[in-house]
C-alpha cells in the first residue's frame, strides 16, 4: 500500500483503507504507546483510541507529512495525555486519595513483549531509568532507540527541528548513563 493510493482513496471516501492501515499500523502503534506508558492494558486501550482517532480525523490528512508519521504523531500524543492524566489522578487533593477506594499503582514489573527473558531485567531497568528523564528526552530516546527510526522521522513526529532531536538525544544518553551506571555497578560486583 503505496501513500499516493492511500491519499487517493481517502480523498474518495474510501473507507475501507481504514481496515489497511489498522492492520498495517497496529503493532507501530501498539509498540510506541507501550513503550511510552509502560503497561500492557493502558496501551491497548489508548491504541484503540488512536484509530478511533485515525478514523475520525481520515479526512483531514492531507498527505504533507507521511501516513506512519501523522499517526504516529496521533499515537505520542495520546499516549502523554494519558500520562499526564494518570500524573494529576495520582498526585491529586489530600481528601481525594485518603477516600478513594483503589489508588492506581505502577506496575510492580514492566514487560515488553520485545525484550528476551534473559533481557528481561536489563529491560525493567532501562524503562525504569527512561521514566525518570525529563519528557522529551524519553521521547527522543523511545522514538529513536526502541522504535528504531531516524532523526529526521523523529523530528517530523515531535514537530522539532533535527538539531533539537540530535541535542535531546545527546542529553537522554548522558542521564541514562548516569542513573544506570549504580546498577551496571552493582550488576559486575555481583559476578
Amino acid at each position: 500500500m503505496n501513500q499516493a493510493n492511500i491519499n487517493e482513496r481517502i480523498n474518495n471516501g474510501d473507507t475501507s483503507v481504514f481496515t489497511e492501515i489498522v492492520e498495517l499500523y497496529q503493532g507501530m502503534v501498539y509498540n510506541a504507546v507501550l513503550n511510552i506508558v509502560q503497561y500492557e492494558p493502558d496501551a491497548e486501550d489508548i491504541t484503540q483510541e488512536v484509530f478511533i482517532e485515525v478514523y475520525e480525523k481520515m479526512d483531514n490528512f492531507k498527505g504533507n507529512a507521511q501516513l506512519s508519521t501523522w499517526i504516529y504523531r496521533i499515537a505520542v500524543n495520546k499516549a502523554l495525555d494519558f500520562v499526564k492524566t494518570k500524573k494529576r489522578a495520582k498526585y491529586g487533593g489530600l481528601l481525594k486519595r485518603v477516600f478513594s477506594l483503589r489508588e492506581e499503582e505502577e506496575p510492580v514489573s514492566f514487560y515488553h513483549p520485545g525484550a528476551s527473558l534473559d533481557n528481561k531485567e536489563k529491560a525493567a531497568q532501562l524503562f525504569k531509568a527512561l521514566k525518570q528523564l525529563p519528557q522529551k528526552q524519553q521521547l527522543v530516546f523511545t522514538l529513536h532507540k526502541i522504535e528504531g527510526l531516524s532523526y529526521n522521522e523523529v523530528a517530523a513526529i515531535l514537530q522539532m527541528s533535527v538539531a533539537a532531536v540530535e541535542a535531546l538525544m545527546v542529553r537522554a544518553k548522558t542521564g541514562l548513563k548516569k542513573i544506570l551506571e549504580n546498577y551496571y555497578l552493582q550488576q559486575n560486583g555481583k559476578k
